[in-house]
């Protein structure tokens, strides 16, 4: 299961750790050096703070990719509603699904908001009807499905710490 690391066992991030991150989002393909460079600190130091925020669960560094330039059918949002008792048990084998690449848990109309990449219409069917339904305490599930990406921007920076 994601989040192992407790989070009172984390140390706070700082003003480093942020423009670090900030860098980061802009272009994850910057090497260690060019972000030493960038900040005016050592190579060291920067492999070091991102090591702890990668293995903190700060961030994690992947190629993010358009599910529907690479072949992928049916790709989109399935919001489910649960029995609230076994939500842990629904969001636990939910991860377990490998279309499903994203899950939450949210307010509002539903309990879990989860994404999906299937490459074709009945693998999205089978992974309704035949995985997510089987779950016990699944009651119900919205599909949208996703048209075309019109705006997918990841650099958004890190909250100010202060009020």
């Amino acid at each position: 299961m994601q989040g192992m690391n407790s989070e009172k066992n984390k140390k706070s991030i700082d003003d480093t750790d942020r423009k670090i991150i900030a860098l980061l989002q802009k272009d994850g393909r910057l090497s260690n050096t060019m972000i030493a460079k960038e900040l005016g600190v050592s190579e060291a130091t920067v492999r070091t703070r991102l090591n702890r925020l990668i293995n903190e669960e700060y961030i994690q560094i992947v190629a993010v990719s358009n599910p529907l330039k690479l072949g992928f059918k049916a790709v989109g949002v399935l919001n489910i509603h649960v029995d609230i008792k076994k939500i842990d048990h629904v969001t636990e084998e939910l991860q377990k699904l490998k279309p499903v690449w994203f899950v939450v848990r949210t307010t509002g109309d539903s309990d879990i908001y989860t994404e999906f990449v299937a490459t074709s219409i009945e693998e999205l069917d089978d992974l309704i009807y035949k995985k997510i339904y089987k779950i016990d305490g699944v009651i119900r599930t919205e599909t949208s499905l996703i048209l075309q990406y019109n705006k997918r921007q990841y650099d958004w920076g890190v909250a100010d710490p202060t009020p």
